[in-house]
């Protein structure tokens, strides 16, 4: 079966759907401890759920896991090894000796003491054997291996998948799917791993940010000293100063007309930042940055040099292929040495033909010509072209870039043209003026956010929202060929925040 990245299922849930308990018009002292049972129920359908998922994945792995009957059988050698045991030896009588046996010594006078005592001593046996009961000797019957008892059967936690254990981030991953509307037996192994790393790559942020935030915004109304100390953390995770503005201005009204608890506040706090991301996509044509099928759709990847643009071809690629779509790449980074053979790297790893000119330091342009005529003859879906890259104040690579454009613009008037910026989110606020010279040049409809595995706060995601109103479209969290997804702000949000 095929999985689609691009068309996955990407609903937030809605406010409704995180409060996890309704307070009722009139609370009893007896009922204090309602929200409580309520959120252990929450827990405990969430870790249900994950279990089960858990347990689909495990059955659409290649590789057989023990059955219970398995796990409960054992060999008949060490049942009986475990049901021996020693044999009893039983003490045999002496024979009863008769009257006739044993004739009593007699006792004369010229018999020594030590004769007399003798005489004595065995005449009190003879006496105690004749009144005594005869007991019946044991039976010792031979051991014999015998099956233990039958227990009721208990539900047994899930096998290991090889690769995926079941622990605290498979919950939350599952969580997080749970929350979109995702069906346990819908969850794949794909989306799961890259909940993890997502939520891996943004450890650093969420453990300096959460906690702080609780406890400035669980003290009620913000003060000048709580707005200083919250505009202090959000800049630090480059959030930007713009947007800083906007989340403490919303933070600040809501206080002030009610009193939040600090995981309410949170709550609010996320919805915060994903109507912030969510915003520039109300602006966009395309809503969901997806090629369409039987057509040709052209995506121009921009970006200076060190900000992954090379790899992050590679990686849209593949995932284009695992989706379903005949994928080519245009090789028109001719400028910087040896960019042509990463690409050709790349593309053998996706395995996706790379068009390519032999030449040294050939026109850019020349080469994303030749890879349009290739793939309209070819009938392919989605064509990747590679620019140089390019430094925003390099005048003349940014009008090369300008160039590249109208050629496509020119040679496929159809087609569905895209071009999408990759920004290194190591650079912070220095990627928000790369971003505002690019997309006056290549005329962007969306950014590729890289590199969040490292020193990335995250916060830049923000920051290009709101300060430039363009849409993240994807986001990468490793060096690793599947470590590459588009984006959704729901999910980035809840790792970036969720304790």
């Amino acid at each position: 079966m095929v999985f689609n990245w691009f068309r996955r299922q990407q609903r937030p849930a809605s406010p409704q759907e995180e409060v996890t308990s309704t307070p009722s018009p009139e609370v009893e002292p007896e009922e204090s401890t309602s929200t409580e049972e309520a959120s252990q129920d929450v827990a405990a359908d969430h870790l249900n759920f994950a279990k089960a998922a858990y347990k689909n994945i495990q059955q659409q792995s290649p590789q057989s896991q023990p059955t219970a009957e398995e796990i409960s059988s054992a060999p008949a050698e060490t049942l009986e090894s475990a049901a021996q045991t020693e044999p009893v030896t039983p003490v045999a009588d002496e024979p009863a000796g008769t009257a006739t046996d044993v004739s009593e010594p007699s006792t004369t006078t010229s018999s020594p003491f030590w004769a007399r005592a003798e005489a004595d001593r065995q005449a009190r046996i003879e006496r105690m054997r004749a009144t005594a009961i005869e007991a019946p000797e044991p039976v010792v019957t031979p051991p014999t291996a015998t099956a233990p008892p039958k227990t009721p059967a208990t539900p047994l936690e899930p096998a290991a998948v090889p690769g995926l254990p079941f622990d605290e981030g498979f919950v939350w991953s599952a969580e997080i799917l749970a929350a979109q509307g995702r069906r346990p037996e819908d969850v794949s192994i794909e989306e799961i791993t890259w909940l993890k790393k997502l939520r891996q790559g943004l450890d650093k942020t969420r453990r300096n940010l959460v906690n702080q935030l609780k406890a400035i915004v669980g003290q009620g109304p913000l003060n000048q000293a709580a707005v200083m100390e919250i505009e202090a953390l959000l800049l630090q995770a480059d959030v930007g100063v713009e947007a800083t503005d906007t989340i403490i201005n919303k933070l600040q009204d809501k206080l002030r007309t009610e009193v939040l608890p600090p995981d309410a506040a949170i709550a609010y706090l996320k919805e915060i930042l994903r109507d912030m991301l969510d915003r520039p996509l109300q602006k966009s044509v395309n809503p969901i940055l997806a090629p369409e099928k039987d057509t040709l759709n052209i995506w121009l990847i921009t970006g200076v040099n060190g900000a992954g643009k090379t790899t992050t071809i590679g990686k849209i690629a593949h995932i284009a292929q695992k989706s379903g779509y005949k994928c080519l790449i245009g090789a028109a980074d001719t400028f910087r040495a040896a960019a042509v053979e990463q690409v050709k790297i790349w593309g053998q790893r996706s395995g996706i033909e790379v068009i390519a000119n032999p030449g040294q330091n050939t026109d850019p342009a020349a080469v994303v010509f030749d890879a349009i005529v290739a793939a309209q003859s070819r009938g392919t879906e989605l064509l990747l072209v590679d620019t140089a890259g390019r430094l925003q104040n390099k005048k003349n690579l940014m009008e090369e870039l300008s160039k590249i454009r109208r050629i496509v613009d020119k040679k496929a008037p159809n087609a569905n043209v895209q071009s999408l910026l990759v920004l290194d989110a190591t650079l912070g606020q220095n990627g928000l003026r790369q971003a505002e010279v690019f997309a006056e040049a290549a005329k962007l409809s969306g950014v590729v956010l890289t590199k969040l595995d490292g020193t990335a706060k995250g916060g830049i995601a923000l920051a290009v929202a709101q300060q430039l109103g363009l849409p993240i479209r994807f986001i990468g969290a490793g060096e690793g060929i599947e470590d590459l997804r588009p984006f959704s702000s729901y999910e980035f949000v809840e790792a970036l925040l969720s304790s």
